[in-house]
């Protein structure tokens, strides 16, 4: 179980800015911390903590990610309009307007006054409509969120499942599909240690057994590689050990059976370089000097996942026959990688909120403005759940484009991600060159090809048994409604006109 979380003082968050930011306004800070200080002075956790230690850390979180000051003086204010009876006025004054509407846009993500079951679709919806419009403000909610998750101790235990599991199904995966890997890894294991706690102390005991294993062997593997690469005329390399996540081994052994020798990445090597020629020199250079397990080399280069995530990864025979994971990449990939879509926030212009608004955002927005009903809401949070959040592949079309895919979707859910007209009209398709059935399940790097014919009149409705998107359900319904209405009337009007011919 995950203990007491350390507290972060003023001086220590000014620190962490010197740090990660060029010439950062440190006035700026230091402004909204008096007043977070003053609004919330006498208030208490209930941890024992002075409150205002609650926003310094989701403000800490938010510059150890490198995101722009006011994202980071956002998080200071956070909790304080609706805390205390300082009004989102007065930060407009003192602040900026863009300061006061993160802040006004928190404060409105929180402010649900229902319960159970409604006050977590309400949550949902009201998280899915500020991504939409500006992602800046879920990561304040994420900083926030994990600050609750690392002092849930201190709440009753229906909380701590409540809260713990929305951020399993929710708020973690959302960080993932944002390409925020280290901010999913750690909602997911404060998480899974509250919802599951004997699985998590299982599964962080045989990590760290691993880790006292490999722990020296990794050491010595690092420093090997440093000197080799020390040889070329690769310049400036850092080379680093990662351990895997407690959460992320145990959906692996999950997969495996429990077997720990089939999972390669438990400790992975990773190389950072300065530019994308020298990650392949890398590759090379680790090739000649190792031999490589089949099938283990994913070029994320040249393909990138549709989360913007790059990197090389290749599977090794290493010193002593050891088998060893190496990811590869740039600095910017790697803060890619870590950070997701915040990283093109990193110390740039407040004013630049929007990013590629790529299908499934574009989804969580329109789903509020849908679905009025909460039930309905609840009942199409399932497909979202399996559309959205689900572990992704990235299959490809002939040409090169990737599309991104929940686990188990077949060539139409390919089909109409491609296009409607393409999903309305396919008769088959090709993946892999081999001709196989629309139902079958893809696998990340498939190539596929639907075939089409323009004569077809529209999609089978026993598509809907197998097709996994909400998008392509939603496409095939309102398809084969439409082809069902034209039928019904055709047969409407024949009998009209059977009667009419009959009374002559």
């Amino acid at each position: 179980m995950i203990m007491a979380e350390r507290t972060y003082t003023i001086d220590e968050l000014l620190h962490v800015i010197e740090k990660n930011y060029q010439n950062p306004d440190k006035e700026l800070i230091r402004r909204a911390f008096d007043l977070a200080e003053k609004a919330h002075k006498g208030e208490k956790r209930l941890t024992g903590d002075d409150f205002v230690s609650h926003p310094v850390a989701v403000a800490y979180t938010l510059a150890e990610m490198g995101i722009h000051l006011n994202v980071v003086a956002a998080g200071l204010l956070h909790d304080i309009v609706e805390d205390t009876d300082i009004e989102i006025e007065t930060l407009q004054k003192e602040f900026g307007d863009d300061i006061a509407a993160l802040v006004d846009s928190v404060t409105k993500l929180k402010q649900v006054r229902l319960k159970g079951e409604a006050r977590y679709v309400e949550n949902l919806r009201k998280m899915f409509l500020a991504m939409a419009s500006d992602v800046r403000v879920v990561f304040i909610k994420f900083a926030d969120r994990l600050h609750n998750l690392k002092t849930l101790y201190a709440m009753p235990r229906y909380k701590q499942k409540r809260t713990a599991l929305e951020s399993l199904e929710i708020f973690a995966p959302i960080a993932g599909r944002l390409g925020m890997n280290e901010m999913r890894g750690e909602l997911e294991d404060a998480s899974f240690s509250y919802l599951y706690p004997k699985d998590f102390q299982h599964v962080k005991a045989i990590l760290d057994v691993k880790v006292r294993e490999k722990g020296a062997y990794v050491s010595r593997l690092i420093e090997e590689t440093e000197n080799m690469l020390g040889e070329t005329a690769v310049k400036n390399v850092q080379v680093h050990g990662r351990v895997k996540r407690v959460y992320s081994l145990y959906k692996k052994l999950k997969r495996y059976n429990n077997d720990t020798s089939k999972v390669y990445d438990l400790i992975a090597v990773r190389i950072i370089v300065e530019d994308v020629e020298d990650c392949y020199a890398v590759l090379g250079i680790l090739h000649q000097k190792w031999k490589p397990v089949p099938g283990r080399i994913k070029d994320f280069i040249a393909q990138p996942k549709p989360n913007g995530y790059q990197s090389l990864h290749t599977t090794v025979f290493a010193t002593d026959g050891e088998i060893v994971e190496f990811q590869i990449r740039t600095q910017e990939m790697h803060d890619v990688a870590e950070y997701g879509v915040a990283a093109h926030w990193r110390y740039k212009d407040p004013s630049v909120k929007t990013i590629k608004n790529v299908r499934w955002m574009q989804e969580l927005g329109n789903i509020h403005k849908e679905l009025d009903d909460r039930k309905q809401f609840l009942d199409q949070l399932e497909i979202m759940k399996i559309d959205l959040f689900q572990d992704r592949i990235f299959v490809f079309t002939p040409g090169g484009d990737v599309i991104d895919l929940p686990e188990g979707a077949t060539p139409v859910d390919f089909a109409y991600a491609i296009h409607t007209e393409i999903g309305n009209t396919c008769t088959a398709a090709r993946i892999n060159e081999m001709m196989r059935n629309l139902d079958t399940q893809l696998r990340s790097g498939d190539i596929v090809e639907i075939l089409t014919d323009k004569n077809r009149r529209g999609p089978n409705p026993d598509w809907l048994k197998f097709a996994k998107t909400r998008h392509a359900r939603n496409k095939i319904k309102a398809a084969t409604k439409h082809t069902m209405r034209g039928w019904i009337t055709s047969v409407m009007t024949g009998r009209d006109r059977a009667k009419k011919h009959r009374g002559k």
